[in-house]
């Protein structure tokens, strides 16, 4: 049985038409012939697209019951059991209720899919799980409902429902996706134009990235590795040399010219793990490709020109940005070189010649190849090569009567390859010559003179000399590249050993330094940065004065780079001063790796300590926008009632009746007090949050504070059901603030009771505090929203803005701990939540000393 396809619209934001789009599909599907039902479709009380439902089959939901309420979800059962060709189903990141089939709705949907039955579903952009995160910090509001982007993507066709944020604003405002008791707060909170914006403009990269995947995989399968120009891709090659920052600018204002263009820059890498330029210019041109907005990327290949077309075309590259040739003029007639020979490769790819300082100044060779053997190992060659050949000569002159010219060749050939093993390469060879010479005087004929009179043996000592030199060469290449392995050996174990500090955590610049100074051997490492107001004189490092130390380890630490055995220059302004033992050119190179790591920790944290100073900044502003938000709804919304009210009692068009009056005037006295009660809480919450609130603290009986609490609830007292023990000890609170706190948690509990049910309050004493449980029977606070809960002007979700526990909560738990107690929810047994409000007593419980002992046995 084929799989069935899925097909989802999705949205920057709700409201933007994604069910009316779906449903219109779902009708131009049924008038073609094919067989459509609504496995389940959302029209959140939207007339134009309850209409389009009325024209499709309906497959019945499914009841399910949770804490004693019943909700409807989509019936999987009944959907395979019809079997039709489409199904439509909406939400696809929906969360199920607890009890049902699975616990996600794209969960039942990969059922129905694997029965062979099309879907066709809808997803809003701050569902997808990849940028929950970012929708949050855009919005402030967390979605706790999110689809894995994986399910999208898998998706055979995703198609983007657009529309600006402008028009979307004018459907709220025309009451087209919510209600106008919502309008003004969703206007003012989640669908600000900025927000909208931003929405949108993730929503349309998503979908790009989306066909990109598609083009990629369409290329693979159709075997294309021409570039199709439908992105711009800009390529910079990196040779780990110092002109990189050179390239890599050159290669990012190019890319700016388009919009949406990617940058990428390449490094090829040896065969042999031995090739390769600077790793420390490599980590910091990386930093900068990273800055810049591109990526980087290592590839492995002796042949570059190949390596580098290859991957160009891999990542359907447009344009390749290469670096002017550093070989010399004799250099470049010899050979093409990577340069000539990428342009007559690249086919299609563009190609650009930057030009840079290092341009023929040809290759800077290793400080570390240029000697394959020590010092002593290159005077014992030469020694061996002095004193030897003269001892093996006078040795064999007895015997060049009774050995041919063969036998004493190999003899000395054998003595020119152990002078190679000892010494190298040019104490061979001089072996050589030498030995060639004492061949040709002591035992060629005539021996005597260096007159050869039988061309063979002339031509047997060419071909030793040759020979003799050919297997010094080999040796001293061999010796050459063991030393380069070793070395590299053990760069790599110290760079391991970096790479695991790092990725255990240990990234502090501290840590760092003191790796760097166990594994270099030095007394002390200290990162100095220059002063802010110093200038750049010839003698600014040595002058103590001119310099800051960032961070250190070890003993004394340097004052100035003047004064240390050992410096890398890390960046215009940072210097990394060691003293101790002077590492080798190989392992500068590891060192200088070491620095701009730190130097990278070093940003890290300062980038880290900018986010603690900007946090309240962002809390301010955050609090900034609820509170206009609050003022603009919650606020509004009375002063409008009892506005309404009094101009209705103002008419002289309309002769009032006294019950009438009555109720008008009731209308107008409700939403003043409410507008009371919400001023005095803004006002109370803005005097804890500056530390300002005047507590008085007294003895009181709990009895004495819970009635006048429940008295300012009116009517609503009948729906509460007290237990509260005349026996409990004194409290230390402040009255007045104690009853706000029961107000607020009761009316909070009696708004989420379903009717028919009852609050119940009630109080008992543990250990020095006295708790006020306020316990409700409504569906509850799910444990991962505790906390949020508390925050001031919480709303839950994005789909209902007008509701939510508001500013009572947050106001409630900062009086409690102004009084020294506190406000914690817990889960009612059965369904529910509980808030537990602890008092401190007036005096801790204790049994007099006297009575302990006169009770001891």
């Amino acid at each position: 049985m084929r799989r069935g396809r899925l097909r989802v619209y999705l949205g920057a934001a709700p409201g933007v038409g994604k069910t009316y789009a779906m449903l219109g599909e779902g009708l131009r599907a049924l008038d073609r012939g094919r067989d459509v039902v609504v496995g389940l479709v959302e029209t959140h009380g939207r007339p134009r697209t309850a209409e389009l439902v009325v024209g499709l089959e309906v497959v019945p939901r499914k009841p399910v019951v949770h804490r004693g309420t019943a909700f409807a979800e989509l019936d999987v059962d009944a959907v395979l059991r019809r079997a039709p060709k489409i199904a439509l189903i909406d939400e696809l990141a929906h969360t199920n209720v607890p009890g049902s089939r699975n616990a996600k709705r794209w969960q039942d949907i990969e059922e129905i899919l694997d029965a062979g039955i099309d879907v066709i579903s809808t997803v809003n952009v701050q569902h997808l799980e990849s940028i929950n995160d970012v929708v949050e910090q855009i919005t402030g509001v967390r979605q706790r409902e999110t689809v894995p982007d994986e399910v999208v993507r898998r998706a055979d066709q995703v198609e983007l429902v657009d529309m600006s944020p402008e028009a979307l604003r004018r459907r709220l405002a025309h009451g087209n996706v919510y209600g106008p008791e919502q309008v003004d707060a969703a206007l003012s909170n989640y669908f600000r134009v900025g927000n909208l914006t931003a929405l949108r403009e993730l929503a349309l990269l998503w979908v790009a990235g989306k066909v990109d995947d598609q083009l990629d995989r369409y290329r693979a399968e159709q075997g294309i590795t021409v570039p199709w120009e439908a992105r711009e891709r800009v390529v910079v090659a990196l040779t780990g040399g110092r002109e990189g920052d050179t390239l890599i600018r050159r290669a990012a204002r190019i890319t700016a010219r388009t919009k949406g263009a990617d940058l990428l820059a390449v490094h090829v890498t040896g065969g042999d793990g031995l090739l390769g330029g600077d790793p420390a210019l490599l980590t910091r041109q990386r930093a900068l490709v990273e800055s810049l907005g591109g990526s980087y990327h290592q590839v492995v290949g002796d042949d570059v020109p190949r390596a580098l077309l290859e991957f160009a075309r891999g990542v359907n590259a447009t344009q390749l940005v290469l670096g002017a040739s550093r070989r010399g003029r004799l250099a470049q007639i010899l050979s093409r070189g990577v340069s000539v020979e990428t342009i007559a490769r690249s086919g299609p790819i563009d190609v650009h010649m930057i030009t840079h300082d290092e341009a023929r100044r040809g290759r800077r060779r290793s400080s570390g190849s240029r000697a394959a053997l020590t010092r002593g190992r290159r005077l014992a060659g030469w020694a061996v090569a002095v004193a030897v050949l003269p001892m093996l000569t006078a040795a064999l002159v007895p015997y060049r009567d009774t050995l041919a010219l063969l036998s004493f060749i190999l003899l000395f050939l054998t003595t020119v390859i152990g002078v190679a093993l000892i010494g190298g390469m040019w104490p061979a060879i001089t072996a050589a010559v030498g030995g060639s010479l004492l061949l040709g005087y002591y035992f060629t004929p005539p021996t005597g003179e260096f007159t050869i009179a039988d061309p063979e043996n002339l031509f047997a000592l060419v071909v030793f000399v040759l020979v003799a030199a050919a297997v010094s060469t080999v040796v001293d290449i061999a010796a050459r590249r063991t030393r380069e392995a070793a070395a590299a050996g053990r760069d790599a174990e110290i760079l391991s050993t970096l790479a695991g500090h790092v990725l255990r955590g240990e990234a502090a610049v501290p840590s760092l330094l003191a790796r760097m100074r166990e594994a270099f051997g030095f007394t002390s490492v200290t990162l100095l940065e220059r002063r802010p107001e110093a200038g750049r004189g010839p003698d600014d490092r040595s002058d103590p004065e001119t310099w800051l130390i960032a961070a250190t380890s070890g003993g004394p630490p340097c004052t100035c780079p003047g004064g240390a055995d050992t410096d890398v220059d890390v960046g215009d302004d940072l210097v990394l001063a060691a003293r101790g033992r002077l590492p080798d050119a190989s392992g500068r190179r590891v060192l200088e790796a070491f620095a701009a790591e730190i130097v990278v920790a070093l940003r890290q944290e300062r980038l880290k300590a900018e986010v603690e100073q900007a946090k309240p900044l962002a809390e301010a502003d955050r609090m900034r926008t609820a509170l206009l938000a609050a003022v603009s709804h919650d606020l509004r919304t009375p002063l409008a009632s009892a506005k309404a009210a009094v101009e209705s009692l103002r008419t002289t068009e309309i002769d009032w009746s006294r019950e009438d009056q009555e109720e008008l005037l009731a209308t107008a006295d409700e939403s003043l007090a409410k507008l009371d009660r919400l001023v005095a809480n803004l006002l109370d919450m803005s005097r804890l949050q500056a530390g300002v609130l005047g507590v008085a603290l007294q003895p009181v009986a709990l009895e004495e504070v819970v009635p006048h609490a429940l008295d300012d609830l009116g009517p609503l007292r009948d729906r509460l059901e007290t237990d509260i023990s005349v026996e409990l000890p004194e409290i230390a609170v402040d009255p007045p603030l104690v009853e706000r706190i029961l107000v607020n948690l009761v009316t909070n509990a009696l708004r989420y009771t379903p009717p028919g049910d009852k609050v119940l309050i009630r109080a008992g004493h543990h250990g020095n505090n006295v708790e006020i449980r306020v316990i409700d029977r409504g569906p509850g606070i799910p444990s991962e929203a505790h906390d949020r809960v508390f925050l001031p002007f919480q709303r839950l979700g994005d789909r209902d803005n007008h509701t939510g526990v508001g500013l009572g909560l947050a106001l409630s738990r900062g009086l409690a701990e102004a009084m020294k107690g506190s406000l914690v929810p817990e889960e009612t047994p059965g369904g529910g939540l509980t808030m537990v409000l602890a008092l401190p007593v007036s005096a801790p419980v204790s049994t007099p000393a006297c009575e302990r002992r006169s009770e001891a046995p």
